[in-house]
């Protein structure tokens, strides 16, 4: 019987060892998994999909720079004038909200049940 326990904890511990070993891209378990008929096989990305990446998907090596963007910044003046075309699309908002919430407190008193008649 303590052979067998022995056996036990160690089939445990190496089990334990080779999960814990995982930390990488290539997971030993799931590959002995996958060559004996058992979990996922691997699928190959579309065609669409390969050829919309860039540099094969890595990251740019050390000392590369990024290219350069097709998009330059707003200079100073269009800064300006798109931060006042958005102040008054701001200011546009807010009246048609005040317009609006009048609107409603005027509903409100006109839906208030009506006086009642005085007593004679």
């Amino acid at each position: 019987m303590f052979p067998s326990r022995l056996v036990l904890r160690a089939l445990a511990v190496i089990g334990t060892a080779a999960s814990a070993a995982c930390s990488g891209d290539v997971n030993p378990l799931r590959a002995a998994a996958i060559e004996s008929g058992y979990g996922a096989k691997p699928i190959a990305a579309p065609d669409f999909v390969t050829e919309s990446r860039k540099g094969g998907g890595d990251f740019l090596p050390v000392g590369i720079s990024a290219p350069a963007r097709p998009v330059r910044a707003k200079s100073a003046e269009g800064q300006k004038a798109l931060e006042a075309e958005l102040e008054g699309a701001r200011n546009r908002n807010e009246a048609q909200g005040r317009a609006a919430e009048g609107a409603a407190k005027g509903g409100v008193k006109s839906l208030a049940a009506p006086k009642p008649a005085p007593a004679e």
